[in-house]
């Protein structure tokens, strides 16, 4: 009886598992379940975009990426813009061409910015007198407001020039993504490196060395 009944339990078996493997393909191609599966990825923080502006580098982390310009044919001019100081005074980055400048972008709530603002009055102090120039723009329509900047200034005691970017058009037109991010300008008004990070004071004398001998081989 069993041996007559064993072809028909073999075919109900393999029908069995062919409706199951038909069912599971159907279940991983399904849409939806792609979909489900994307937005768990984002919520979970895998591609999300960082927030342009922001920096969530450990502040014990002084790193930095530093990209030279004079190595290219096609040498960048700095942007021409105009911004206010904080009296209300109107700065021109083209009144400052026959000096190296420091374009700082930076904000209150940055801890790298933080971090390096010492070492960059420390360095303004010793070499206002040479040629050299520290323009710093706070983003401040990403900041908290001109009191907050007023606050940071006098509490770290800056002395060089500290701008406002109030519609953050600068910080676009500087194409900033992260600070504090900072662009060394030659006294021609040429870019001459790009510097992503919290800088010390070595490393800006070093790169004001750099364009000092770099400017010294052109002539030579």
């Amino acid at each position: 009886m069993i041996k007559k009944l064993l072809p028909f339990i073999l075919i109900g078996f393999l029908a069995g598992y062919a409706f199951y493997d038909s069912l599971m393909k159907e279940k991983v191609s399904d849409p939806a379940i792609e979909n489900v599966n994307q937005t768990e990825g984002v919520a979970s923080g895998i591609g999300q975009p960082v927030e342009p502006a922001k920096n969530t580098n450990d502040n014990s982390k002084k790193t930095g990426i530093i990209e030279s310009s004079h190595s290219s044919l096609d040498v960048e001019f700095a942007p021409e813009f105009t911004l206010s100081d904080m009296n209300g005074d109107p700065i021109n980055l083209s009144d400052l061409r026959g000096k190296i400048v420091i374009l700082n972008f930076w904000a209150t709530w940055c801890p790298p910015c933080r971090a390096e603002m010492p070492h960059m009055q420390s360095f303004y102090e010793k070499n206002k007198d040479n040629g050299v120039e520290i323009i710093a723009v706070n983003l401040t329509a990403l900041d908290e407001g001109k009191q907050a900047v007023e606050k940071f200034v006098n509490e770290y005691g800056l002395t060089f020039p500290v701008v406002l970017d109030e519609n953050g058009s600068v910080g676009k037109l500087y194409e900033i993504l992260t600070i504090p991010t900072s662009y060394i300008i030659d006294a021609e008004g040429r870019i001459f490196q790009k510097f992503v990070g919290s800088m010390d004071e070595q490393i800006m004398e070093d790169m004001i060395k750099s364009i000092q001998m770099y400017d010294g081989e052109q002539e030579g």
